[in-house]
């Protein structure tokens, strides 16, 4: 014959519960006060310059040949217009693949972003040089948040894709993580 447990054993347990739901409540509160506090740092004003640093590639993109894959990209950029960001770069790539060689490139391009929260939508175009021969043209796109540590420092995490017209090889889709700076004029 099965016992039916103690109440005592019941209250504990409701009481536990309780507990734990009040917990639950009270981070809920916390990471939506830390949301809100990262939209108030996310002010990207015309007449403000940026500089940034990126690891492309962390091995997580797809160009269709096996290998390690990772890339450093450095960025400058100003802001012309509230929200929009005019950037130039030069980034450099290690290929771990013996058909896709290291390469340099250099670029420029643009961010708009969407929200004051830090969300961007960007487009760049850079010229590619690699084995001394072989130069391209890679229009491209990202998506990324800009997450603000503190007033002016930023986590960026972005997801991109790179264009090749003249050697698939070096068509690329990837994640990238960034550092970025924004330097305030006030």
């Amino acid at each position: 014959m099965l016992t039916e447990p103690r109440w005592g054993y019941l209250s504990i347990q409701i009481l536990y519960l309780y507990r734990y739901i009040t917990m639950i409540k009270r981070f809920m509160l916390l990471v939506a006060a830390m949301v809100v506090s990262v939209g108030a740092f996310a002010q990207f004003q015309e007449g403000k310059g940026y500089f940034g640093a990126s690891l492309t590639g962390l091995n997580l993109h797809y160009n269709g040949k096996d290998g390690l894959n990772i890339g450093l990209q450095a960025k400058a950029g100003y802001f012309p217009w509230d929200d929009v960001m005019v950037l130039a770069m030069v980034d450099a790539a290690h290929n771990g693949s013996e058909t896709v060689a290291d390469h340099i490139s250099v670029g420029v391009g643009g961010r708009y972003y969407i929200t004051q929260n830090g969300l961007y939508l960007g487009a760049n175009v850079k010229l590619l040089h690699a084995n001394h021969s072989y130069n391209d043209l890679l229009p491209g796109v990202e998506l990324g948040y800009a997450f603000f540590i503190n007033r002016s420092v930023t986590i960026e995490p972005a997801i991109y894709y790179d264009q090749s017209f003249k050697d698939h090889d070096y068509s690329s889709i990837g994640l990238k993580l960034g550092l970025g700076i924004y330097l305030f004029d006030d």
